[in-house]
């Protein structure tokens, strides 16, 4: 399991655009990572309009931020629309990411294997990990707070 204080994994995932990403293309900027198991699930879609609708605080912490989940990008990329989201999805779909992060779930609901777990994670500018949050339960949404309480530390 990750730690605070620790380097954040890097890694290279497509965005709904199909664009590579690399956590270390935000080299300098602080990156607030969401994984999250599926798009279009209730607690999901609650969770990521929660980041929608106070994405200002997020712009005035000068903090990117992400979602990572195990979907295709083209799944991703009708959520993004659907729900005006203003920030990148990006496809974990081969589990790799999820699982250097220690946020995967080997078995999920309805016998789905390799589904991302619900965490939060803070990148500072120096690339270490300012906050780790891996949620036990798929039902809990992150400490927003507490998120962005890290971001203005």
């Amino acid at each position: 399991m990750l730690a605070v204080g620790q380097k954040a994994p890097d890694f290279k995932l497509f965005d709904t655009n199909k664009q590579e990403v690399t956590l270390s293309s935000f080299a300098g900027k602080q990156v607030v990572i969401l994984f999250f198991p599926l798009a279009f699930t209730s607690v999901c879609t609650t969770e990521l309009c929660n980041i929608r609708d106070n994405y200002a605080v997020y712009n005035k912490l000068n903090a990117e931020v992400i979602g990572i989940s195990v979907d295709s990008l083209f799944t991703l990329g009708k959520f993004k629309e659907e729900q005006k989201l203003k920030f990148s999805l990006l496809s974990d779909f081969n589990a790799t990411t999820a699982e250097s992060y220690g946020a995967l779930y080997d078995e999920f609901v309805l016998d789905m294997k390799r589904v991302s777990k619900r965490a939060a994670f803070v990148v500072g500018t120096d690339g270490n990990l300012k906050y780790v949050e891996v949620l036990a339960s798929a039902g809990d949404l992150p400490n927003f707070e507490a998120i962005q309480k890290a971001l203005g530390a």
